[in-house]
């Protein structure tokens, strides 16, 4: 059966049911239902939980492939895992995008027997979450152009603009645009352009925002442009802060959902980690904290994106660390890394998966920078050979390091077992003092990202021109180089070049620009050719997908 298949057939409890678990009462206070399966968490009951010390999961993956990694069906598989050995567990996920939905990679609610459900309803809008975003942020470019239109009091640059717009949508067409055609007496065209939803300064806050308070606190402070003299105009400087708020007054309450095996998956932000943090939001991995002894989270694309950013922004702003890492890789994907084409990957080849193996060596060495202990977990596809399963066994032996074969995406939770019991296993032998960051507050913002550059992508060097050297200092002289730096690049390679594959050394990082976040308090480098505004492949999926007679959505999987 196909992934929508098996979502379908199902047998989905009362939410409330699924909540009851953790002994959360069916009241008003303490969650709200948005129909049978879905509902919003509820900040009456849960900010008088006490902290516990729970074991939080991180689980990564190496460099992404067209073959897929399998990291979300793997999160969940092994939730159902630790559920199935005894163990109270919880996995928190990114709320899927529209834009690749309808793109070329799908949605992000697992696979096979390791999914979350309701499938469809998370693939789509969801509880409206990305939708308040995008209003949220739009609003505030309203507030601009219409501050600008009514005299502009604040003397508003119109050619030194940095807040963009933004959807939820896959569309190079809105990359660059020109606004204000109408021929209006306070009209002056300018140019604008569109980012996709998922990489938002306001999406950016919202995951990392412990409190609505600071929600808002961290919105009005969203640099959105500067006068002639280079003063810096805040959104709360046109007093939007307070009316974005209220837009994600109702989004800001995490999502809680089921796996197919009935347990409990909170869903809530979703950052992309080539563009974005790469996330989900602080108060979804807190709340699940509170309630269970394990919590299961995933990063996006491969460590060297996803699991930086997890480690050096998240578990900073949030005061949090992982108990251990999962590291998530596939046969074929390790032979892609060895320069198999993606056709070529059902036959058996030991020697293309050997010269792949050097790319999870790089995800390991940069993990265990961070004083982290890691399992790699092979997510089995039936094309795999005992050969190709013993030769990687072999491997991650002499690299003195855990690996689980899981086959949860045909088995569910019992496919994940034997990962469970070695995730438990490290979080009992876990040195919480052996955990540190890659960089310091203290350190410039360019040796951040030279640390970043030579330590977890291994480049020798970076390419920067004086003009972004000096707009950092001019970012550090207005009082943000404490901020982390969150790099925007390929996910494909350890590289700026996603042709790149298996684990290059002695190539430079190419800095396009720097972009200051300082609602969000941290700095986008924007590298290599990556756009924060995607576009749509020649055959996008939208194609296949429709209704049929019977009103089923066909060709969403």
């Amino acid at each position: 059966m196909s992934d929508i298949e098996i979502a379908r057939a199902s047998k989905m409890k009362p939410i409330g049911d699924v909540l009851k678990k953790f002994n959360i009462p069916d009241d008003p206070l303490s969650f709200s239902p948005m129909g049978r399966h879905i509902a919003k968490l509820n900040f009456a009951y849960f900010d008088k939980l006490k902290d516990k010390q729970s074991n939080l999961i991180l689980v990564t993956a190496i460099t992404p492939t067209p073959a897929g990694e399998g990291k979300t069906t793997t999160s969940v598989g092994l939730n159902d895992g630790l559920n199935k050995i005894g163990k109270n567990s919880i996995v928190c996920l990114r709320e899927p995008s529209l834009g690749p939905s309808f793109g070329m990679k799908g949605g992000a609610a697992g696979g096979g027997y390791a999914q979350v459900v309701p499938m469809e309803q998370i693939n789509l809008h969801f509880t409206g979450d990305f939708h308040a975003i995008t209003s949220a942020h739009n609003l505030l470019s309203a507030l601009i152009d219409n501050h600008i239109y009514w005299g502009n009091k604040l003397n508003i640059d119109k050619e030194n603009i940095v807040w963009k717009r933004v959807v939820d949508l896959n569309d190079r067409s809105l990359r660059k645009i020109k606004i204000n055609l109408e021929k209006l007496k306070a009209n002056t065209p300018r140019n604008d352009s569109f980012d996709i939803t998922v990489a938002s300064e306001v999406m950016a806050i919202f995951c990392l925002s412990n409190n609505i308070e600071e929600l808002e606190k961290k919105i009005g402070n969203i640099t959105v442009a500067y006068t002639k003299e280079k003063k810096p105009i805040y959104a709360k400087d046109l007093n939007a802060h307070g009316p974005m708020t209220v837009l994600l007054k109702e989004a800001i309450r995490p999502n809680a959902v089921q796996t197919l095996e009935n347990n409990l998956a909170i869903i809530h932000g979703g950052p992309f980690a080539n563009i974005a943090h790469g996330c989900n939001s602080i108060l979804a991995t807190k709340t699940a904290m509170k309630l269970s002894e394990y919590v299961v989270t995933e990063a996006g694309f491969g460590a060297d994106l996803g699991a930086e950013k997890f480690l050096d922004i998240k578990c900073r702003k949030a005061n949090i660390q992982p108990s251990c890492v999962v590291l998530v890789a596939t046969i074929r994907a390790l032979k892609m890394h060895g320069g198999l084409e993606k056709d070529n990957l059902k036959e058996e080849n030991l020697e293309a998966l050997k010269k792949g193996l050097p790319n999870l060596n790089r995800h390991v060495e940069n993990i265990k920078k961070f004083g982290l202990e890691l399992v790699v977990a092979i997510n089995h596809f039936i094309t795999d050979t005992d050969k190709e399963i013993q030769l990687v066994k072999d491997h991650c032996a002499k690299l003195k390091i855990k690996v689980s074969l899981c086959t949860h995406w045909a088995d569910g939770g019992n496919g994940a077992k034997s990962l469970a019991n070695d995730v438990v296993e490290l979080c009992k032998n876990n040195k919480r003092s052996n955990f540190k960051y890659l960089y310091s507050d203290e350190n410039s913002l360019l040796e951040k990202v030279e640390k970043i550059a030579k330590e977890i992508y291994r480049a020798d060097s970076l390419e920067i021109e004086d003009e972004t050297k000096t707009k950092m200092k001019l970012i550090e002289q207005a009082g943000f180089g404490r901020f982390p730096v969150c790099i925007a690049k390929t996910q494909y390679s350890f590289s700026t070049d996603p042709k790149l594959k298996g684990a290059p050394t002695g190539h430079k990082l190419q800095i396009r620009e720097v972009r200051l976040s300082s609602g969000a308090e941290f700095i986008v480098v924007v590298c290599g050719s990556i756009m924060t505004m995607p576009g749509l492949p020649r055959v996008p999926a939208a194609d296949n997908i429709k209704l049929n007679k019977k009103g089923d959505i066909e060709g969403l999987f």
